[in-house]
């Protein structure tokens, strides 16, 4: 059985950066075909995906986030990790991490999701 677990903090300040990370069990982050995501649901908004890790390691971020985040692995550990820099109180949001990706549109495993607060 695959599971994602995210951990980060919950509040973070304006302007900072926000750091989460995805421990991955029951699977390899490295294992063929499989892209690993970040997806963020802010309060009363739909799911938004944020970007992904390929299986070779090559982040694809979100078109509209590019800028402003770096999505990385650390392979010893089995996790992938999130940073959004320069945030702002609309980055206010529910952050889950998953294994699949828009071009496959099949996301088939899920966090649990991890609440995020950009406040000061």
């Amino acid at each position: 059985q695959v599971q994602l677990q995210e951990s980060g903090p919950g509040l973070v300040k304006p302007s900072q950066t926000l750091s989460l990370a995805c421990n991955v069990s029951g699977a390899f982050i490295t294992s063929s075909y499989y892209f690993w995501s970040w997806i963020r649901q802010p309060p009363g908004k739909g799911l938004e995906w944020m970007g992904a890790i390929g299986y070779s390691g090559t982040p694809f971020p979100s078109p509209s986030l590019k800028s402003r985040t770096s999505i990385s692995w650390d392979t010893a550990k089995n996790q992938f990790a999130l940073q959004l820099f320069s945030v702002t109180p609309e980055d206010t949001a529910t952050y889950y991490c998953a294994r699949g990706s828009p071009n496959t549109g099949n996301f088939d495993y899920w966090g649990q999701g991890t609440q995020v607060t950009v406040s000061s």
